[in-house]
């Protein structure tokens, strides 16, 4: 039997064991198998799922769950448990659902995350249902439908309202540590879930000490369930083993994205997530002033630094507001040139301050050939990246700075960057943005767009 679903099941096989006696024995059991029970074998989650990855069952512990919040690692593969949960909700599997489940939210970050993850993803919907039980999906409507008429909704984060009016039985919710409308994105989900005897909502994300989360952690009808990367190591690449998880592991981000624990802020930090909280703000009024500020890489690969790129513009009572964070990693002088500029002219802002400590009058000039007549702030530091950064962290103490929507590896750099820089010694490429353009728009006394000459 040499079908593909008989070579994915005898490479899924192969992973729980690499002796040969096994390898054969797994062979021998393949060759007996029809392709139809082959399939069936592949696509039973119940044989292959951790314990992690399964929701737990009203009788454990005799206690009853509206949310299950499943944290984890990168590729620990919170994703599948997720669609699984979902499939099983919809066909009406045991132990999932005695029933079909006839109406399911789906949350992403944002719609086109939500498709290439939850729906087209290598562990989505659409890859992990068998001949036969296999929805189609309708770009028109963001809607996937089961054989049985279940249905699937998708919706973005990025737009709470959207969620006002339709009702669901279940609902998952992928990476909301990161969404942009965290806590409104939330609140319209819960008044959605009013389908059936006892709605339910599953939670997939990487944590982060973000307000929502923590109080989705402490709330006594949510169930939790963690999960590490190195869990999964079978069903990962050897070479994202050996570069990340061998680089990371111990470290605070390791202990964060590959462990999934929720690593609280440095006590020593410039930042804390409680003052950036407090001003954070749902959309960004009037701009009198935008700038895009550039922190270019010294090197490029895809173990370079990142182009940290951040916008920000200043009102017309003195309050800065963060825009957008554009940051590029692992990308050539030219792509981030085309994302700052991509930025400048969305946001329509006055200028690009970028720094030119390492790349001099290069760096404007890779800038110009995107847009020549881009006007560019060319700055250079004389000073440490901490004392660059206590001014722009006293105007955030003193309620100057506003973040409209959530930022989340930006903030995770500033709420983790203390004297000593970042806990994992990496460069503060977004953080060293965000301070360029902040210095410009209010340590800087501001008189309108200044360019200086090449």
């Amino acid at each position: 039997m040499r079908t593909a679903t008989a070579d994915a099941l005898r490479g899924a096989l192969a992973n729980l064991a690499g002796n040969a006696d096994h390898e054969q024995a797994v062979e021998r059991y393949l060759a007996r198998l029809s392709a139809g029970e082959a399939e069936f074998l592949l696509h039973d989650w119940l044989l292959w799922a951790r314990e992690d990855q399964l929701p737990p069952t009203l009788s454990q512990g005799g206690a009853d769950w509206t949310t299950w919040l499943i944290l984890g690692g990168r590729g620990a593969g919170k994703t599948r448990a997720g669609a699984e949960w979902v499939r099983g909700l919809a066909l009406g599997k045991p132990p999932f659902a005695t029933a079909p489940v006839e109406r399911i939210a789906l949350v992403g970050e944002t719609l086109g995350d939500a498709r290439a993850v939850m729906i087209d993803g290598p562990s989505g919907l659409m890859a992990i249902h068998p001949t036969g039980e296999k929805p189609s999906y309708n770009a028109t409507r963001r809607e996937l439908t089961w054989p049985n008429g279940a249905v699937a909704r998708l919706f973005s984060a990025d737009d709470p309202e959207s969620l006002r009016g339709p009702q669901f039985g279940a609902a998952w919710a992928d990476e909301i540590a990161k969404w942009r409308y965290a806590q409104a994105t939330w609140d319209m989900l819960q008044f959605c879930l009013r389908l059936g005897d006892h709605p339910r909502q599953a939670v997939t994300t990487t944590p982060r000490p973000i307000p929502l989360l923590k109080r989705l952690m402490a709330d006594r009808a949510t169930t939790i369930s963690r999960t590490r990367t190195a869990d999964n190591a079978s069903n990962l690449a050897p070479s994202f083993l050996g570069a990340v998880v061998g680089s990371y592991e111990g470290t605070r981000l390791g202990r964060q994205e590959l462990d999934g624990e929720l690593i609280e802020d440095r006590p020593d930090a410039l930042w804390q997530r409680d003052i950036i909280e407090r001003i954070r703000i749902r959309e960004a009024p009037p701009m009198e002033h935008i700038v895009v500020a550039v922190d270019p890489p010294v090197t490029t690969g895809p173990r370079a630094d990142a182009c940290g790129i951040v916008a920000a513009g200043r009102t017309e009572n003195g309050q800065a507001v963060i825009l957008a964070d554009a940051t590029v990693q692992g990308v050539q002088p030219l792509d981030w040139a085309q994302a700052a500029a991509s930025l400048y002219q969305s946001l329509e802002a006055d200028s690009i301050v970028a720094e030119v400590n390492q790349g001099g009058e290069l760096v404007a000039e890779i800038i110009r050939q995107v847009v020549p007549t881009i006007p560019i702030r060319q700055v250079r530091a004389t000073r440490g990246k901490y004392l660059r950064a206590e001014p722009v962290a006293t105007l955030y103490q003193r309620g100057l700075v506003a973040h409209a929507g959530q930022f989340p590896e930006l903030e995770d750099q500033m709420c983790d960057f203390g004297r000593g820089g970042l806990s994992n010694g990496a460069s503060p490429d977004r953080l060293d943005a965000l301070v360029w353009a902040l210095t410009e728009l209010m340590v800087n006394n501001w008189s309108g767009p200044r360019v200086t000459a090449l």
